[in-house]
């Protein structure tokens, strides 16, 4: 399996925990001084291990009441000891998404591959702004 896969892989577990609500196997490949930027405060991102792990029962709570949350396109860029990927995602209730077919979370994720194991430094979410330009 090539460097490519590998990291296809570890995101793609990563999104089957978030929706299984298994935050032991969400942080399963975080390095413990990863950065992320999420949707919700604090905007200037979470530092480190703790805090990321910190941010996932209010979404699990969330997600329990029948969110959807999966993987609709996955890109990966790979070199020898750093690596990159972006994603789309549906993710939302039900009736959001219905609303709104088109809805996706991004997901950006930096990567760099410590002592020959691909680990998670930086994770970024955002949706797109869809407020109407004031003119």
């Amino acid at each position: 399996m090539d460097d490519e896969q590998r990291i296809r892989d570890l995101i793609e577990r990563w999104a089957v925990a978030v929706h299984g609500g298994d935050l032991e196997a969400v942080a399963a490949d975080h390095a413990d001084d990863l950065v992320m930027y999420d949707v919700p405060p604090p905007r200037d991102g979470v530092r480190g291990i703790d805090a990321y792990r910190a941010t996932w029962p209010p979404f699990f709570a969330w997600q329990s009441a029948g969110a959807v949350f999966e993987i609709t396109r996955l890109d990966v860029t790979c070199g020898t000891d750093v690596a990159f990927a972006v994603a789309l995602l549906r993710c939302g209730e039900p009736g959001e998404l219905a609303a709104d077919p088109d809805l996706r979370l991004r997901l950006t994720v930096g990567l760099v591959k410590r002592g020959g194991r691909w680990v998670v430094t930086h994770e970024h979410h955002s949706f797109p702004d869809l407020t109407p330009n004031a003119e």
